[in-house]
């Protein structure tokens, strides 16, 4: 029994220790490619600018996505790309993050033509990858918070797309410390997921960034 349990133990520290490593490992492997604003100016041929989504509520986003928009709106203004996409969950008729996301943009001045919407945006990774294989992305900075960030960029990597993040940190949110630890165990996952590459839940008709972003349109 005594043995049992020393080999309970010993494959519980076992799986600590590869959780806390792989979470180090993608951290260290991305964090070189978080930017400012001033040093994203001055990279060249980005294709576009990625906000992922994160929660709204009755039509309006969340705090940490209004930071997430305000911050992809401020590149854009900033030149660094000329196309913006939103990527989020909308898989549902009243849930739509995308939506929010490009008319709270386009209220802030940006041309709708410029701006498309990833409606089947449902994970980190499904993003990714419909911003390779959908949008035919091949250069992109990556807007979302910076605990975020780290993983964000390291499944674009491994993806095949050349990808700087900018962190929208704009202020102190709330349960931050559940979403850090959450993070930990979502970047394991994700490290796996890249290895295989699973097609996102939803692939689709091509839509390529150069072109309108009015034909993501679906109001």
């Amino acid at each position: 029994m005594k043995k049992i349990i020393i080999i309970i133990l010993s494959l519980f520290l076992l799986g600590v220790v590869a959780i806390f490593t792989v979470n180090f490992y993608v951290i260290l492997t991305t964090r070189n490619n978080i930017i400012t604003i001033e040093e994203a100016k001055n990279l060249d041929d980005i294709d576009c600018i990625l906000v992922l989504g994160a929660g709204v509520y009755e039509n309006k986003p969340r705090p940490m996505l209004e930071d997430r928009i305000l911050t992809g709106i401020d590149l854009y203004n900033n030149g660094v790309a000329k196309k913006i996409i939103m990527s989020g969950d909308h898989g549902q008729e009243d849930y739509d993050e995308v939506n929010v996301m490009k008319i709270y943009a386009v209220e802030k001045g940006i041309n709708s033509s410029d701006i498309f919407m990833d409606h089947a945006g449902f994970s980190t990774y499904d993003s990714i990858y419909r911003l390779k294989e959908i949008f035919e992305v091949d250069k992109v900075v990556i807007v979302t918070q910076e605990y975020h960030l780290y993983r964000a960029l390291y499944i674009a990597k491994n993806l095949g797309i050349e990808a700087y993040g900018v962190s929208s940190n704009l202020r102190d949110y709330p349960g931050q410390l559940k979403r850090e630890v959450r993070e930990i165990l979502a970047r394991d996952k994700d490290l796996v997921k890249v290895i295989f590459k699973p097609q996102s839940t939803y692939v689709g008709e091509v839509i390529p960034v150069t072109g309108d972003g009015n034909i993501t349109n679906d109001k």
